[in-house]
């Protein structure tokens, strides 16, 4: 017995190595091979902690007396009030009052405005709460008509609102990568989540319409699961289901960041301006940035989407649904922006519990009730975990970081030809081919992502 345990935990590091060069390792996992310690859980983290005392003063005062609350860069809440008493009731509550001019009736007033005016491609608005204005971006692709008439309905509105040029476009993140794919493109895993109806891969909407078939390999051999739900344009998510007997086997919930090591997701939230957050996609891997917006509308070519997330997280195509997440905890997946990681840029994201909300599903291996409500307890980041560089006081970090013991579904394919318990002898000249079937992939995927690049050069600004 001791044996067979010894040649498992063998085989999953095997596993864990190879997977991860022909995924990039990014992909949610399946398994783990060890649960941290009981010493490295908490009950709940600082930034989680600023963002519930901030939310739930906003709640109390109401959005005629405040204009929204976000966590300040030495980790303190901070809650943006119109008059001298609602600062002094923050103030009572631990919390720093900012008095400012607009409240959030009048900044939600403007983006009614401006959401009621003729859509114009490549633009995004949001509320910026640190400076108490609505913030109206709009990219190399807007006109300069337009450029004229969004400038002329901003000045009706007034001084609640601020009209900015950014460089390159804002576009959907699709294709470019390795990740999971179809015939429309390819795509990032974000979280697995599960219903009375089966086990799924939540992921971005606009990666493909209901009925696509999903691979874990380029080559269409290994199939995944299919869309069965999509909700894109409005908002940006959908579920992959998982063919029948493909399903994680442990209920668990892991987000694979690299170099055999992963992050257990242990709930779901909504991130709180000024947060530290991390994303994890399969171009371009593991980066962090600050959320500065919440409830953005960005007009995409193919439509526009409300409710997202607005961060400083770089993104680039094939990161598209991909997990948001900070300290363990679940806060959406990636849907697109403007810019690369080479020069940075803005990332806009589907808030995770407004998407498990409406498609009736929890994390997996949490309870129902974790679905759209507070985040369950976080686990802690252990000695391990990847501390984000040049973290002020309260810095977050992704959370407890521990080693995977398979890197999603790519692996399966290799697993078959390496495990000699089972294949065949004439399979194992197969199996000691590994590495050039790995690095034949490598160049084949450079060579698409490429391409991809060549093709859409004028839409990356």
């Amino acid at each position: 017995m001791r044996h067979a345990r010894r040649r498992i935990v063998q085989r999953g590091a095997r596993l864990a190595a190879v997977g991860g060069l022909l995924c990039g390792g990014f992909m949610v996992t399946r398994a783990v091979a060890s649960e941290p310690s009981d010493a490295s859980r908490a009950t709940a983290n600082p930034a989680q902690a600023a963002a519930d005392t901030g939310a739930g003063l906003v709640s109390r005062l109401g959005t005629s007396r405040t204009a929204g609350n976000w966590i300040a860069a030495d980790g303190r809440p901070v809650v943006a009030v119109t008059d001298a008493d609602a600062a002094d009731a923050v103030k009572r509550a631990g919390a720093r009052p900012k008095v400012v001019t607009h409240s959030m009736q009048d900044l939600k007033s403007a983006t009614q405005t401006l959401s009621s005016a003729p859509r114009v491609p490549g633009t995004a608005w949001a509320v910026d709460y640190t400076k108490n204005e609505v913030v109206v971006q709009a990219d190399s692709t807007v006109s300069a008509t337009d450029w004229s008439r969004m400038t002329k309905l901003a000045d009706g509105i007034g001084d609640s609102v601020r009209m900015q040029r950014t460089q390159g476009t804002f576009t959907t993140r699709v294709n470019g990568a390795q990740a999971i794919f179809s015939t429309g493109g390819r795509c990032s895993a974000g979280f697995n989540v599960t219903s009375p109806q089966g086990e799924f891969i939540l992921t971005a909407g606009h990666c493909g319409p209901e009925g696509s078939i999903w691979f874990s390999d380029n080559t269409g051999r290994q199939q995944e699961g299919r869309t069965v739900t999509t909700a894109f344009p409005g908002s940006d998510f959908s579920l992959i289901q998982y063919d029948n007997g493909r399903q994680p086997s442990d209920a668990s919930n892991v987000v694979a960041i690299g170099g055999g090591n992963g992050v257990r997701i242990t709930g779901a939230a909504d991130p709180t301006v000024g947060q530290r957050v991390f994303r994890s996609g399969s171009t371009s891997g593991l980066h962090d940035g600050k959320v500065t917006a919440l409830n953005a509308t960005v007009n995409y070519p193919e439509g526009t989407v409300t409710g997202l997330v607005e961060t400083t997280v770089c993104a680039e195509p094939g990161d598209s649904g991909g997990p948001l997440f900070s300290e363990g905890i679940a806060l959406g997946v990636t849907s697109g922006g403007n810019g690369d990681c080479q020069s940075g840029g803005t990332t806009f994201f589907q808030p995770v519990t407004k998407a498990l909300t409406a498609l009736g599903v929890t994390l997996a291996g949490q309870p129902a009730q974790g679905a759209g409500g507070a985040a369950q307890p976080s686990a802690a980041p252990s000695a391990t975990a990847m501390a984000s560089p040049g973290g002020a006081p309260g810095a977050a970090a992704p959370g407890a970081v521990e080693a995977v013991g398979g890197t999603g579904t790519a692996s399966t394919f290799v697993a078959a030809l390496i495990d000699p318990q089972n294949v065949g002898p004439g399979l194992l000249v197969i199996g000691g081919s590994v590495i050039a079937l790995v690095a034949t992939r490598f160049i084949r995927t450079e060579k698409d992502r490429n391409a991809y690049r060549r093709q859409y050069s004028q839409s990356w600004g």
